[in-house]
């Protein structure tokens, strides 16, 4: 499968590709507080159902591959950086990625109940303690972890985590 928009990063470019994974998070995001303000006034409608299939689909496969490609790739290859502010960085970004995980499996299961049973129930604070943790999160990263990444690691070094980004992906790399 190739990439369906030719502006897009390729595999030869990671941390590029990890920059626009942060973009349709916040974009998956957006729709999950979309769908917040659009139950009340519509209720579980067809517009609705769509929104939170598109939101489960998106975090179940795109997000977790994502996490696991800086958890996999990125973190340790900057860990053998011996960098301090590149441990520290990872340390705290690391524990944010179990606090997101915890709010996607609660916010999973809405949807889940969402999309099965037609429930009109999203809980808002919920939604919005995700999309906040996400935030704060991808702005942490495009403005300390990415530059910081870059400024330590050669295009050598980042060669091999693009091709097992494409292997989880099962894509072959460009």
């Amino acid at each position: 499968m190739q990439n369906a928009n030719p502006q897009a990063p390729g595999f030869d470019s990671p941390l590029d590709m990890l920059h626009a994974c942060h973009d349709r998070i916040m974009d998956q995001c957006t729709t999950l507080q979309r769908i917040i303000q659009h139950l009340p006034m519509h209720g579980c409608d067809e517009q609705a159902l769509q929104a939170a299939s598109k939101v489960l689909r998106y975090f179940d496969t795109a997000g977790q591959l994502h996490h696991q490609d800086e958890e996999e790739d990125l973190f340790p290859l900057l860990q053998a950086s011996g960098n301090a502010e590149a441990a520290n960085l990872i340390a705290q970004l690391a524990a944010e990625h179990q606090k997101m995980d915890a709010l996607w499996h609660s916010l999973r299961g809405q949807l889940l109940n969402m999309t099965e049973n037609h429930s009109a129930e999203l809980d808002r604070k919920l939604v919005a303690d995700f999309t906040l943790a996400y935030g704060k999160h991808v702005m942490l990263e495009n403005m300390k972890l990415l530059p910081l990444a870059a400024k330590l690691l050669s295009v050598e070094q980042l060669q091999p985590m693009g091709k097992n980004m494409a292997q989880r992906r099962n894509v072959a790399p460009a």
